[in-house]
């Protein structure tokens, strides 16, 4: 198999050692569960429920009149206790959630039997059967599954990529997804290809994952579904890396996959999919990866969403106890260090990551090396942005294109003077969107 990939990135340890062999383990439901009302890129939800309300499981308690948002649903049968703002992993400041206490012994999410047929419901019914079960990218961005499948007048798709790259060090969820769901994944696929109407199927995987290269290829016979093998190369699991990597297209400055005709969804993502339209069910849990030296017992885990960090890392065995540790949702490339583990697991959560306290490296000048230049998925000038983002001279941040930054975090890996480069792309961002 010809491996494909990109121009620049890092080569970083993918320390998914400590979970790759590890199966997924269902976290029996928590009695008490919090769901934020915004879990997704785009308008937040109103609540459709009142403190006191009874709920079943899986009944929709949130929803907006926007089209770029994503319903959500009480993740375990009970009666809401409270509807107010309550901290969020991924946003600054606490967001309007639903609290809802189990008065009995939660059961289980498999309420939802499965059901044949699901190749005669046409497009339009899938894909509102996906909004209806508030799916949403699942690879962390959370952007909303129906709008993502949605082309605009005058932009024609030709192909859909399935991402299963996972090229976060540490996270192994997607990997153990392929492994276990495999026959699932490539069924939401093919959902997403006929809403689509696109001929060209690829998935995408790194080759540290041959098992599920293998298990992929085996499962895809007589579909048309190509399975793709990529070079393990951070950030390849990134839309346009990936699709330059797979179809050698480029998503123009400013543009999107819609631009150059392809479609991106995660693995993870195009399970959810089959779950909504060939089960009705909707995203009520999600698999994720607790992992890092910080942490007794690394699993992969299927949570319902609103368990508290807490719970799951409980259920891990609890924090090593030799000192401070840091919590981080996701990848520790992209993640977002936590403040509390009285945070709800949400939409997005695709992992759990705890390190113990390491040496803190200080920040020294610049030396103008250019190893931030040489790795940049971009081709951009971290160096130049955080310059001028350090000025606040926001106009050359756009000048040098930092509207085009991922955020992926190879600069500042490979940064020998541990310049914080990342911070200031976001610091240029904020700055240029509130001027906007």
């Amino acid at each position: 198999m010809r491996l494909r990939s990109f121009k620049g990135g890092v080569h970083a340890p993918d320390r998914k050692e400590q979970t790759r062999n590890k199966a997924i383990e269902t976290l029996p439901a928590p009695s008490r569960v919090v769901i934020p009302l915004h879990q997704h890129t785009g308008a937040p939800c109103e609540p459709l429920v009142k403190e006191g309300d009874a709920v079943a499981l899986g009944q929709k308690i949130g929803e907006s009149k926007s089209y770029v948002s994503a319903p959500v649903h009480a993740s375990i049968a009970g009666k809401v206790a409270a509807i107010q703002p309550l901290p969020h992993p991924a946003l600054p400041k606490p967001v309007l959630s639903v609290v809802i206490e189990a008065e009995a012994e939660p059961g289980p999410s498999e309420d939802w039997p499965l059901a044949g047929g699901w190749e005669s419901i046409p497009a339009e019914e899938a894909k509102s059967r996906i909004r209806e079960a508030g799916v949403v990218g699942l690879g962390g961005a959370a952007f909303p599954t129906h709008v993502k499948i949605s082309p605009p007048a005058g932009k024609a798709v030709d192909s859909l990529i399935i991402n299963g790259v996972e090229c976060e060090p540490y996270l192994t969820n997607d990997h153990r997804l392929m492994l276990e769901r495999g026959e699932e994944i490539l069924a939401g696929a093919r959902i997403l290809q006929k809403i689509l109407g696109v001929k060209r199927v690829i998935v995408g995987v790194e080759a540290n994952k041959m098992d599920a290269i293998g298990k992929l290829a085996g499962l895809a016979g007589g579909t048309g579904i190509e399975i793709a093998g990529l070079k393990v190369k951070y950030p390849q699991g990134a839309e346009k890396q990936l699709i330059k990597a797979l179809l050698n297209r480029e998503v123009p400055s400013g543009g999107l996959p819609f631009d150059v005709g392809v479609v991106v969804q995660n693995v993870g993502t195009a399970l959810a999919v089959y779950e909504a339209v060939a089960r009705g069910k909707p995203l009520i849990e999600r698999v994720l990866t607790v992992s890092g030296d910080g942490v007794k017992e690394p699993r992969n885990l299927l949570v319902r969403i609103g368990t508290s960090f807490a719970r799951v890392l409980e259920a891990c065995g609890g924090v090593q106890a030799d000192g401070e540790a840091k919590v981080i949702m996701g990848g520790p490339m992209m993640g977002i260090a936590q403040y509390s583990l009285e945070v709800p697991v949400i939409k997005g959560t695709s992992g759990i990551l705890v390190f113990r306290r390491g040496r803190q490296e200080r920040e020294t000048p610049c030396i103008k090396c250019g190893r931030c230049v040489e790795v940049c998925p971009m081709g951009l000038m971290p160096v130049r942005i955080a310059d001028y983002a350090e000025k606040d001279n926001f106009a050359m941040c756009a000048e040098y294109g930092v509207k085009d930054c991922i955020e992926c975090g190879a600069c500042a890996y490979v940064c020998d003077t541990k310049r914080p480069i990342v911070h200031w792309v976001k610091y240029a961002k904020w700055n240029l969107a509130r001027k906007k």
